[in-house]
């Protein structure tokens, strides 16, 4: 299983806690920029050494996974480019003999880009993740969807749910891309 989770305003100690009950050996950060003015425990040094004490590795995938590229563009677009594709299967391979989490900022995953834009890409190649909590329970990529696809129009009964998804992620897009939110 790949996990994910928000780094928030977590004390570190909290959050570094939080992985470690998971399971987690390998935090790879898919911020496009790692570091927090706000939160400074969470700049790539200074996290990299805390999470190291605690046996985690640490790794950057910002440049390819990151929601804010210098091109900028939509997820779609994003997840279509060959260093996007590359990343996740190094994600995939890696989770097959150790627990990998992905870690961004934001607390709630369907206010990241780690869910809309990475986990609903890793999810549509079969692998199953999970999105770590504030609470320390793991919330499944499905559950996640399902309260996505709640949260928009009635369905159009002759949509399949894969296509109501895809109307769901890119309006749920548009809403975290809209200036001021």
């Amino acid at each position: 299983m790949i996990r994910t989770i928000g780094h928030s305003n977590h004390p570190i100690g909290r959050f570094v806690e939080l992985l470690a009950a998971a399971g987690v050996r390998l935090l790879v950060d898919v911020r496009s920029t790692p570091y927090s003015r706000r939160f400074p425990q969470f700049g790539r040094e200074r996290l990299t050494r805390h999470l190291a004490e605690a046996g985690i590795e640490y790794a950057w995938e910002g440049t390819a996974l990151g929601g804010k590229p210098g091109g900028g563009g939509s997820y779609d677009a994003l997840a279509a480019r060959p260093e996007f594709t590359d990343a996740l299967d190094r994600l995939i391979a890696r989770s097959a003999d150790t627990t990998v989490c992905l870690m961004c900022a934001e607390k709630e995953p369907l206010d990241c880009h780690r869910t809309l834009l990475v986990a609903r890409r890793l999810a549509e190649r079969g692998a199953e993740v999970g999105h770590l909590l504030a609470d320390g329970g793991i919330r499944s990529h499905r559950a996640v969807e399902e309260t996505l696809l709640a949260g928009n129009a009635a369905p159009d009964l002759f949509d399949d749910r894969p296509t109501r998804l895809a109307r769901a992620y890119a309006a749920r897009e548009r809403v975290l891309k809209r200036p001021g939110t």
